[in-house]
């Protein structure tokens, strides 16, 4: 037998058990299929499965950055192929990770090592990961990840607690989800057994006082009531629980990185819509609901209302008895459609009557055109290439965005968010939808990249893109020149390239048919009034080099 140390990994499937007695063959299909993307992406970060068993997988890894990176690019890649399915139906892990000291055993891994990571993956939320804190010290500091610390957890045949992290799972608007605290484990140390006749009398005595407490208060209280009508209460009641549980809650703020940036806050010049309802103002929706705005809508009487989300899905009620009821009837309908697609947005009121009651403004948008052609630049679209988002967004696009049918578009926010439209009536259409659902989602305006089949802004591969390219107020140009390059820039089509030295002088290879020419030409014409030049922008993005 050999020991060490090694990153364990566990993973199976939430309620494997229900799935398979409503339909066997169709379940142990799908668990093929998905094991077959864990296995691709385990080996991919240098990973070993040593067993499995049924719907559980176990792994090792060299190093916990491995693991934990691994186990983020499994659920979120996962998460994307379950939206094809009911809630009811879709097939989703859970998975814990922990540092351990292991023995190995014809090719088998044996110790607390493994029990600790199938503990964890018990603790862990549907679609989540549970890490230890041996796991947490290790990768806090060497990934975009953000922790919700549990404390420490009681779990089966370990015989003292463990320290648990709950990884919070990037949502497909680039948020993050807040995982719920689980109580830490309290541990009370047993009782001697001579304390035990003891407490038992106790609490014997406490009960009958408080017993003969109760009754004397009863008495007066029923002689009170014979004699003096109760009150009623003028205070407003106090928030009920449930009203409380549903109080929102604060996202929690990741790292910033180019791929796991988090999501800005809303633009503070966005101020709430209000006034007469106009069916050609409302944002997020296609033109078939816009019509139905137009007509129904605003021929039907008074009692109606108009709820909707930043996913464009929308929900309405006419002719209602009140008011109340026709916010209720809108707002529900509204978030059961999001609710059957996985919207991660709720549905919130939009118009009442014909008033426009919406409270988030109107989402930041980019100056038009929105979509500029251009046959220098443009190309085939390749979701490998989509910039500033991680591999597991990218075969979302690759499952969802390359198949569905025209008009589609997608959108881009500064910090790697991201919204796509399939299906809509034609190309302005779904590039307008996709920048106002991602400028909402961002809060700052976005950048439609992809129309249809092709990229229609110049996607770098010569070097990897960190953000967008603002020339007014990019701190790598001296501020003098800034004004200079936007001009430049100004209209400029084809390939465009922008290049620094030590002193900020910038230089600009304008008007390029390809990539390498621009960089060439920036590099030259920085040259003659820098040193040490190097590339900051190319087309629309921040560049730097590729790792």
């Amino acid at each position: 037998m050999k020991r060490k140390i090694a990153a364990i990994f566990a993973a199976d499937i939430a309620g494997y058990s229900r799935l398979v007695a409503e339909d066997e063959e169709e379940t142990l299909r799908r668990l093929a299929s998905y094991r077959e993307v864990i296995d691709d992406f385990i080996a991919k970060a240098n990973g070993r499965i040593f067993n499995t068993a049924g719907d559980a997988v176990l792994a090792e890894f060299p190093s916990a950055v491995d693991a934990v990176r691994c186990a983020i690019d499994i659920q979120e890649s996962l998460r994307t192929r379950n939206m094809a399915y009911p809630p009811s139906r879709q097939m989703s892990f859970r998975i814990g990770i922990t540092i351990g000291d292991v023995v190995e055993r014809n090719g088998d891994l044996l110790g607390d090592g493994v029990n600790i990571a199938a503990r964890l993956e018990g603790l862990a939320e549907v679609g989540g990961i549970c890490v230890s804190r041996a796991v947490h010290e290790q990768v806090a500091n060497k990934l975009s990840v953000q922790f919700a610390d549990i404390g420490e957890q009681e779990v089966k045949n370990i015989p003292t607690p463990v320290h648990a992290y709950m990884v919070a799972m990037r949502r497909e608007d680039g948020t993050y989800s807040k995982p719920q605290l689980k109580k830490p484990a309290s541990k009370l140390a047993a009782a001697p057994v001579w304390m035990w006749p003891l407490v038992v009398a106790v609490v014997s005595i406490v009960a009958i006082g408080v017993t003969g407490f109760l009754y004397n208060t009863k008495l007066k209280q029923t002689a009170t009531a014979a004699v003096t009508p109760a009150a009623t209460p003028s205070a407003a009641p106090s928030p009920t629980a449930t009203q409380i549980a549903k109080a929102p809650m604060t996202p929690m703020a990741p790292n910033a990185s180019a791929a796991m940036a988090p999501m800005p806050a809303p633009s503070p010049s966005a101020s709430p819509i209000s006034g007469k309802f106009a069916a050609d103002s409302v944002p997020f929706i296609n033109e078939r609901v816009r019509n139905y705005l137009a007509g129904d809508y605003a021929a039907a009487g008074d009692y109606k209302a108009f709820a909707l989300n930043i996913g464009g899905f929308t929900g309405s009620a006419l002719n209602q008895a009140n008011e109340e009821a026709a916010r209720n009837a809108a707002l529900d309908q509204c978030q059961k459609r999001a609710d059957a697609a996985q919207s991660p947005r709720r549905c919130e009121l939009y118009a009442v009557g014909n008033t426009v009651v919406y409270i988030h403004g109107k989402p930041p948008m980019p100056p038009q055109p929105w979509v500029r052609h251009d046959a220098m630049t443009e190309r085939p679209f390749a979701p490998k290439d989509f910039p500033m988002v991680r591999d597991p967004q990218k075969v979302r696009l690759e499952n969802m965005f390359v198949p569905a049918a025209k008009s589609r578009s997608v959108a881009l926010g500064p910090g790697g968010q991201y919204f796509m439209v399939l299906g809509a009536s034609s190309a302005d259409d779904a590039a307008r939808r996709s920048l106002e659902s991602c400028g909402a989602i961002a809060g700052v305006a976005c950048l439609v990249v992809a129309i249809d089949d092709n990229f229609v802004v110049p996607i770098p591969t010569l070097f990897r893109t960190t953000g967008f390219f603002n020339a007014a107020s990019n701190a790598s140009i001296v501020a003098d020149a800034r004004s200079d390059v936007v001009r430049k820039l100004a209209d400029a089509m084809g390939w465009n390239a922008i290049a620094v030295g030590t002193a900020g002088r910038p230089g600009l290879g304008l008007k390029a048919a390809d990539e390498q020419t621009a960089v060439n030409s920036a590099l030259a014409d920085c040259a003659r009034r820098d040193s040490d030049c190097h590339v900051i922008a190319i087309g629309p993005f921040t560049v730097g080099p590729i790792n």
